[in-house]
């Protein structure tokens, strides 16, 4: 199963006023860009809140039956989308989604919200 990348395409920071363009929806065009220039073919969705509005540029990576990882406060730019991209590799790699995070590129190891264990993963115990 295929690692798919979430970028919230409405967050901003707070000093942005709300008719300007979206930091999040240029970090959008530049993955897009990035993974159709490098021909990757990782499903890439805009959704519209993921509630990281505190640290705008919010990116999520998920796939069936591995750990979600969700990320914020990341520039929008081409630096940020290659990271992604990397990171979106490792993900897709893993058998159960796990990142280390000495393995994450660096702008994904300081800015992680969430680790979400897959559903369905056994219980400790």
């Amino acid at each position: 199963m295929s690692t798919e990348i979430l970028i919230c395409v409405l967050c901003r920071p707070a000093d942005l006023p709300r008719e300007h363009p979206r930091p999040g929806r240029a970090l959008l065009e530049a993955v897009e860009n990035m993974a159709l220039r490098d021909g990757l073919s990782f499903p890439i969705r805009a959704v519209e809140c993921m509630s990281g509005c505190n640290r705008h540029c919010t990116v999520s990576l998920q796939a069936h039956e591995k750990f979600t990882y969700m990320f914020g406060g990341l520039a929008a730019d081409e630096t940020s989308a290659e990271q992604i991209l990397v990171c979106a590799q490792l993900h897709q790699n893993s058998a159960d989604g796990l990142l280390s995070r000495n393995l994450r590129p660096e702008r994904l190891r300081q800015g992680i919200h969430a680790r979400i264990p897959s559903i369905s993963l056994k219980p400790i115990g």
